[in-house]
């Protein structure tokens, strides 16, 4: 379609359906492969045509029913980037051609601490009511931000959830700082590989956990100074004597940080090798829903902080950021058009990848030959 032009009458997208087979992942909702309605645009929407769109474990998580507020034909995916190719008013041409991606969550715009309104994640849910796994998306021009000039489509689509709570559990919550030391569990999904990216660039030595070697060894080669199996009873010793190794003469051996995903006893677990004040910023819990707290934390001034994906302004901030230290996200493995989303649920349920998984949307190889 030629930028400028009128609004399909239908797109291809991938849609929540409630399943009528019984599935062996678990799922209770199919992922379906649909030719849905295209409405004309409004004054201050605009129509982006998607390059490239990514998955998140939330989108597993809704196909197995353990999301809230899942709605039945709503457009999967909260990551994606594309082409603005039409604009609702004609004030609004000048966005025409622009590489944007979209806002992955709506209703936290700038405050410093939590949302102010009603906050909702984009995809397959009853309110945002807009997903990405489609050819063309229909959405309101504050709602998405110009893509990284250094980045590809397939590259940017990548970025924004995982972008958005990195930065606020590392840049906002954490607050590192360039010199210091950094632990970052679980290394390997998205966010904790943006956290690891950004704290890096911010100049923080850089230290992970994982329970494969060869993520650790990944790790390593982004910028981390090493890691250690978490699968170790030991591995918080180890880590110290790692720390200790890299640390330089007269400088504190110490932890000023741990980013986790994991929850359970890494409070506890850490407890020695973080510094008195020192923070544990918390953006998911994948090992146990509860995290041990006890006087000895407190005594030492320890933080606990709880961190989600953060506000607009948050994204703004990463994405400016990203764009000055010429960051790339990393890409586990891309997949060549929306009928096969299968593919792409299937990595994520594995767990095995090493960055995020997405999905290049129609004739995005072709747009791109055009332009070169």
């Amino acid at each position: 379609m030629a930028p400028g032009s009128h609004v399909p009458s239908t797109t291809k997208a991938i849609v929540v359906r409630t399943s009528t087979a019984k599935s062996t992942q678990g799922y209770v909702n199919d992922a379906s492969l649909e030719e849905i309605p295209l409405r004309q645009l409004k004054p201050g929407e605009i129509l982006v045509k998607m390059h490239a769109v990514a998955f998140n474990h939330r989108d597993v998580w809704i196909r197995r029913g353990l999301y809230p507020a899942i709605q039945d034909g709503a457009v999967f995916g909260a990551d994606g980037a594309g082409v603005v190719v039409a604009a609702g008013d004609s004030q609004d041409n000048g966005m025409i051609n622009q590489r944007v991606f979209l806002l992955p969550s709506h209703g936290w715009d700038d405050h410093p601490d939590a949302p102010q309104s009603q906050f909702g994640v984009i995809g397959g849910v009853r309110w945002p009511a807009v997903g990405t796994f489609a050819e063309y998306v229909i959405i309101e021009k504050d709602k998405v931000l110009p893509s990284a000039s250094h980045l590809s489509d397939v590259h940017m689509a990548a970025w924004p959830v995982a972008g958005v709570t990195a930065w606020r559990a590392t840049m906002v919550n954490a607050a590192v700082q360039p010199g210091q030391n950094i632990l970052i569990t679980g290394i390997g999904g998205g966010v904790a590989l943006t956290c690891l990216q950004l704290a890096v660039a911010q100049g923080a030595s850089v230290y992970v956990t994982s329970g494969s070697q060869e993520k650790i060894n990944k790790a390593i080669e982004l910028g981390a100074k090493g890691g250690v199996n978490y699968k170790d009873s030991n591995w918080p010793k180890e880590l110290h004597k790692i720390i200790i190794k890299n640390s330089p003469a007269g400088f504190p051996s110490v932890l000023d940080a741990v980013i986790d995903s994991g929850g359970g006893d890494i409070m506890t677990s850490i407890g020695s090798i973080l510094k008195s004040g020192g923070k544990v910023v918390c953006y998911g819990m994948t090992a146990q829903s509860k995290i041990t707290f006890t006087m000895r934390e407190v005594l030492r001034n320890q933080k606990l902080i709880g961190s989600t994906m953060g506000s607009t302004r948050d994204l703004r901030h990463a994405t400016d950021f990203l764009a000055k230290h010429r960051i790339v996200p990393v890409v586990s493995q891309v997949i060549h058009g929306l009928e096969n989303v299968e593919e792409g649920f299937g990595s994520v349920a594995a767990g095995a990848h090493f960055g995020k998984i997405v999905i290049e949307v129609g004739d995005y190889q072709q747009d791109t030959e055009a332009k070169l």
